[in-house]
């Protein structure tokens, strides 16, 4: 999972969607779907914001989610589920919000929808990076994440890099919006060699069938993705290249630039649920493992 807009959870330049496209899981939500679509009430031009204020008045807040298991999606039976939701559930029950609802959209669109309103904060496990940061203003990390490649059954060509891709003239694939097409071609792929996806998914069934030697996700979502599968692998972690040093991404919450307010009671309550380790028992049920509990802040990741 991942450029901007949007595993980029996704791309480390682009807003687009990184990590994601919309996942069957999306289209269950159904009349849910259409009352999330609704607009906001105007930001506030309080210094600050006050949006808090609002959505406290309201009783619920509106998440922005793009259908990435295990990030933020509707389950087989309806629910909204994910690590960002079921993390936002908890944030917002303690800033006094008892209710969150959920407002399906695609990678690409959460930026732009939350910009113009249609919802209150993108919880999508979004990957903060100074492109993004130009744009909309971020929690602290939830969460860190390495890469991984999906791959045939023992790595028959000896992936477990970028570089790798590079010099065996691998046939490499990756989600839409993706930090890692960004990682590729720094490494010296041709982005327009890259078979572009809809999502893990699809990327597995393209190494399943031979279409591509390796699909390039985070390593959370092509372990969980390859487990039921006869023919893949998912290949140890390791991290990307980004200007020659091994980097490390992070996934937050994402509010407007207005709402410094709320991004702040935000961050008290989440650094507290990590010095608890309760931040780690929301996460868990959904694949991550301490490896991916981080100290990284949004100002480090955003560049400054």
């Amino acid at each position: 999972m991942a450029p901007p807009n949007g595993n980029y959870r996704h791309t480390p330049g682009s807003p687009g969607p990184r990590r994601r496209s919309l996942l069957a899981g999306v289209a269950a939500l159904g009349a849910l779907g259409a009352a999330g679509c609704s607009r906001v009430a105007t930001a506030s031009t309080t210094q600050g914001g006050d949006l808090l204020d609002r959505l406290k008045a309201a009783g619920v807040v509106r998440l922005g989610i793009a259908g990435e298991i295990p990030f933020g999606y509707i389950d087989k039976n309806g629910e909204l589920t994910g690590e960002a939701p079921e993390l936002a559930k908890v944030i917002f029950k303690r800033l006094g919000v008892d209710r969150v609802q959920p407002v399906p959209t695609e990678f690409g669109s959460l930026i732009p929808g939350l910009n113009s309103q249609q919802f209150d904060v993108v919880a999508a496990g979004m990957y903060v990076n100074p492109e993004r940061c130009e744009q909309v203003i971020f929690a602290d990390p939830d969460y860190q994440m390495l890469d991984a490649f999906i791959v045939r059954k023992g790595n028959p060509k000896g992936l477990h890099d970028y570089k790798d891709i590079v010099a065996k003239k691998a046939k490499f694939a990756t989600g839409t919006g993706y930090a890692e097409i960004q990682y590729a071609v720094e490494a010296g792929y041709k982005e327009s060699d890259i078979l572009i996806v809809p999502d893990q998914v699809a990327g597995l069934n393209a190494v399943e069938a031979g279409r591509v030697d390796a699909f390039a996700g985070t390593a959370l979502t092509t372990r969980e993705v390859v487990r039921k599968s006869s023919k893949a692998e998912s290949t140890k972690a390791f991290a990307p290249l980004v200007k020659g040093k091994p980097h490390v991404d992070g996934g937050a919450f994402a509010f407007r630039p207005t709402e410094t307010k709320l991004r702040d009671a935000f961050n008290v309550e989440l650094h507290q649920l990590k010095q608890s380790g309760e931040l780690f028992r929301i996460l868990r049920p959904f694949g991550f493992t301490k490896a991916e509990m981080t100290d990284l802040t949004a100002k480090e990741l955003c560049g400054g």
